[in-house]
């Protein structure tokens, strides 16, 4: 999708699109907790934030597709989307970063991003016009980062599995933070073209 796309099919806000969403977002806290527990003294629950993890990424497969299918595409499911996306990856980070199963310059690399995103949302929001819309290739690198991260947690272990998971692990992360920068570069050239758009037509 880009910064401008098609109108807005509704303003509801109890879509089952939305209520996918807004779940994904409860679930952030229950993940950070779960991937935590052992840094301070509790057992060790990564299948169990795993399985939140799981369940995410279902859940952000199904509310974007049912909300284009059922005509629910509305202002605040674009919002709560991109939203959860990005504090599952924020809460993740900080959770492999914490436990060193990440290393600290990858988290540098990926905030940056963010960051980078934040100031063209700024950007954006000064001349009037609404968060740049997720586009594909955006979504692809969400997904890489979302098949990373699990197998990342998963080799933090020992066996071949373990092994076999870091191998994966490690090839989904390395797409997944190239495609998050190429993305986040065509949202800085669709901010400029918008900002220049509107600067020539008034």
């Amino acid at each position: 999708m880009e910064v401008q796309e098609t109108a807005v099919q509704t303003d509801r806000v109890l879509t089952i699109p939305n209520i996918l969403s807004a779940a994904r977002l409860v679930g952030v806290p229950l993940f950070l907790w779960l991937i935590l527990r052992p840094e301070f003294g509790g057992p060790q629950s990564d299948g169990w934030a795993l399985l939140v993890l799981a369940l995410s990424g279902i859940s952000d497969y199904l509310d974007g597709k049912l909300a284009r299918r059922w005509n629910q595409i509305s202002s605040l499911g674009r919002v709560l989307d991109p939203a959860a996306d990005r504090l599952y990856i924020l809460s993740t980070l900080v959770g492999l970063t914490w436990r060193e199963i990440l290393p600290l310059w990858v988290t540098c690399v990926l905030l940056a991003r963010e960051l980078l995103l934040g100031v063209m949302v700024l950007i954006l929001r000064k001349h009037g016009f609404p968060p740049p819309q997720v586009n594909f290739l955006g979504k692809a690198a969400t997904f890489n980062l979302m098949y990373a991260f699990p197998l990342l947690l998963l080799s933090d272990g020992s066996g071949w599995l373990a092994s076999l998971a870091a191998i994966f692990g490690w090839a989904f992360a390395g797409w997944g933070t190239t495609l998050y920068w190429w993305a986040g570069i065509l949202y800085v050239v669709q901010v400029r073209r918008v900002i220049k758009a509107a600067a020539t037509a008034d």
